[in-house]
């Protein structure tokens, strides 16, 4: 197996490998792009879109500036809106749904490194999928830790940061993120 294909299935890979970094490389390349770009010149921000992520749907917009790992592990649905800020170490596949709105400064890593510093000297890591559910709202300053699933229809407070799956329909807040309560029915 290559150094991608574990990476993907959770394994363990190295960091460094060759190829890992020409993809790094060439997606930090596109991002670099998309944030210099007028804010008006939607043909180029579409492009370029199409280009850093696996799969994106309609009507996605990203404010500046965004910072893609990988961008190739990502998949995101359609109207989606992703503010200032953004982060997105997509070591493993993130699925972002449809009608998601996503606060500045937010942070997604899929992203592990041993606790052994020999091991992480290595520049050994591996990493979990995030699954990010459709109608959901991501306030300012979330974190969003590897192999976590948010709900459909959830919204997450501002500032959290969420370490463990969030039921559908719930809002959580805090450090670590807890579910406070459901959404009524009559609200989703």
């Amino acid at each position: 197996m290559s150094a991608l294909d574990d990476m993907l299935a959770g394994n363990h890979y190295p960091i460094n490998d060759e190829e890992l970094i020409r993809i790094r490389n060439n997606t930090r390349t596109l991002a670099a792009e998309y944030n210099e770009l007028h804010r008006e010149d939607h043909t180029n921000q579409q492009r370029l879109l199409k280009a850093i992520f696996g799969s994106i749907g309609e009507d996605v917009h990203f404010e500046k500036h965004m910072n893609i790992d990988y961008g190739i592990n990502t998949t995101i649905g359609n109207h989606v809106f992703i503010n200032f800020n953004f982060t997105l170490l997509d070591c493993a596949p993130v699925t972002i749904g449809d009608n998601v709105f996503i606060g500045p400064n937010v942070q997604i890593y899929t992203a592990h490194h041993p606790i052994d510093v020999a091991t992480r000297n290595q520049h050994i890591g591996w990493a979990e999928p995030i699954t990010i559910n459709s109608n959901v709202w991501i306030g300012g300053g979330v974190i969003v830790l590897p192999g976590v699933t948010i709900g459909e229809g959830a919204i997450i407070g501002a500032g959290s940061v969420v370490t463990k799956d969030v039921p559908a329909y719930h809002i959580a807040v805090g450090n670590p993120a807890k579910a406070v309560r459901s959404i009524p029915e009559e609200e989703r």
